[in-house]
């Protein structure tokens, strides 16, 4: 499913009216019919129910007005407000608040304060509330009148339905730099807004339906919009299927350099990640000094011990042998629990530069290339980086709420610059490829705040390797990593460790491959 921004939603409804010959006013029904059909369902039903619409006069406005008449027609009491000066209006919407009024459908101005005090009656004894006060259009600081209104609508603690996205926030970036409309629900028109995937909009959204208003397909899924919804679908598809006669050698060879003295448990919770999904060999390279650690937590994944002289961590004077011993592997995963001491960064950009086996590198192999991120484009294979948004910021230099602000454009901007692929870690991942193109998975849950999950996922990306389709190994793994979190919460909740979701990995990929399973029956 595409994601769109905001300027590409207004091209899609531009080439919607003046290509295909769609008047405005029919995709303006076509919302509202959505709009009231979504409330109906939010609220039980609409009949003698006490309906506030909040509307401004731009078109999220007219849809407003539009679904008032469903509303009213359904046996629904609706009474509008209206924020701003009518006579302003556009012309689709003018069309729809001309015909509520004539209609007889109690519409309010807030001019004066005794419309203030109507709508905090009418709130008082309201069943529901639609939003289409402010749209996609809204950027930046509520007006004054603006913010008085939500909050009037977030204290009277009704359900809201919102159109397109709730008010206040914006549908970029999913950012809130005052207030938003608390929406219950939220009716996305055309196709989901790319920012409507991110916290703190996401959470304002609530339930998120979507629906195409009667937009010709071909435009909403145009090649030229360049981020997309991460779906079950899609991993289904990229994953390769597994032949009679395979063995442990061509099902994926990863080298795990990982772990240092303190945090031995990233380079277990990495390894056994990489095994779990599927890899036919993994061995873990770890400071010798901690080999019997290793040792004891570790059956199935091979340790190779690397001389620390007893310090715990590895050092450039590790490079040339790690270096021989990787071209041995289909691919090395770099990072998880290495340290920052500046021997351990400076065999990571060694190692990093030296390679010629692919390379994922996670938590402190990223460290390594903070304000650096040039030397990452000297690699020989495209390296998939898998940051969170602390580790992002510091890779390019900025604050991570400047990088929330802009995360698209900054995110494609260093994937290019750097040719990398950047897993981007938070409450939605996000993954961006060299070429622009941006996916989003919105899965997981709060239960996967939680240390040691970004390990499992870079374990899990890595031993994808050799069982999906080049360059989809990303995709795949934030869909499977996301799913196994899922599967984990529902047994442990908010208590649930990595271990639990590294635990889950084998019965996503059975969920996946369940057809093909069937078919060698």
């Amino acid at each position: 499913m595409k994601l769109t921004t905001v300027a590409e939603m207004r091209n899609i409804d531009r080439r919607a009216i003046q290509e295909i010959g769609i008047p405005e006013v029919v995709l303006m029904e076509n919302a509202a019919r959505e709009v009231f059909l979504a409330l109906d369902s939010l609220l039980e039903g609409v009949a003698d129910k006490r309906i506030c619409v909040v509307a401004g006069i731009g078109n999220n406005g007219g849809d407003a007005f539009a679904a008032a008449r469903y509303i009213a027609n359904a046996g629904g009491r609706p009474k509008v407000f209206v924020l701003g000066q009518t006579e302003r209006m556009s012309a689709s919407a003018a069309v729809n608040f001309n015909v509520i009024c004539n209609m007889g459908i109690e519409v309010f101005n807030l001019r004066e304060e005794r419309d203030w005090d109507k709508l905090q009656v009418v709130l008082k004894t309201a069943d529901g509330v639609v939003d289409g006060l402010l749209g996609t259009g809204f950027h930046g600081t509520l007006r004054p009148e603006a913010r008085r209104l939500i909050e009037a609508v977030n204290r009277a603690g009704l359900r809201v339905l919102s159109i397109d996205v709730p008010s206040g926030v914006e549908a970029d970036n999913g950012q809130v730099e005052d207030v938003a409309v608390a929406a219950a629900m939220t009716v996305t028109l055309g196709a989901p807004k790319w920012g409507m995937m991110f916290a703190p909009g996401s959470v304002y959204c609530g339930k998120l339906l979507s629906d195409g208003i009667g937009i010709p397909s071909g435009i909403l899924e145009d090649d030229r919009i360049r981020q997309e919804l991460l779906l079950e679908d899609g991993a289904r598809q990229w994953l390769l299927p597994r032949p009679v006669d395979c063995h442990k050698g061509n099902c994926g060879r990863i080298l795990v350099i990982a772990g240092s003295r303190g945090m031995t448990g990233a380079a277990v919770l990495a390894s056994r990640a990489a095994l779990g999904i599927g890899a036919g060999i993994v061995t873990l390279a770890c400071p010798e000094s901690l080999n019997d650690i290793y040792e004891a937590k570790l059956t199935e994944v091979m340790t190779l011990p690397v001389q620390d002289n007893g310090s715990g961590h590895f050092s450039l004077d590790n490079a040339e042998e790690l270096l021989s011993a990787a071209s041995g592997y289909d691919l090395v995963l770099l990072g998880p629990g290495l340290g920052r001491t500046e021997e351990a960064q400076s065999f990571v950009r060694a190692f990093a530069a030296g390679t010629d086996v692919p390379l994922v590198l996670d938590a402190d192999g990223i460290y390594a290339f903070r304000e650096r991120g040039e030397l990452l484009a000297k690699c020989r294979h495209v390296p998939v980086l898998t940051p969170h948004l602390g580790e992002m910021a510091c890779l390019l230099g900025i604050t991570v709420p400047e990088l929330k602000e802009e995360l698209l454009e900054l995110g494609r901007e260093a994937a290019k610059e750097y040719n990398t692929v950047f897993v981007i870690k938070s409450e939605t991942t996000v993954v961006i490829y060299p070429d622009g193109m941006a996916y989003v998975s919105n899965g997981g849950n709060p239960g996967m705040a939680t240390a040691g999950c970004g390990d499992v996922l870079a374990g899990t990306i890595a031993g994808l390797y050799k069982q999906v389709m080049e360059g989809r190994q990303p995709l795949a793994g934030v869909y499977i990593h996301s799913r196994a979190g899922e599967l984990a919460y529902e047994q442990k909740g908010n208590c649930l460790i990595a271990g639990d979701i590294e635990e889950m990995l084998p019965e996503v990929m059975k969920e996946l491959t369940r057809d093909e399973a069937e078919l060698c029956q």
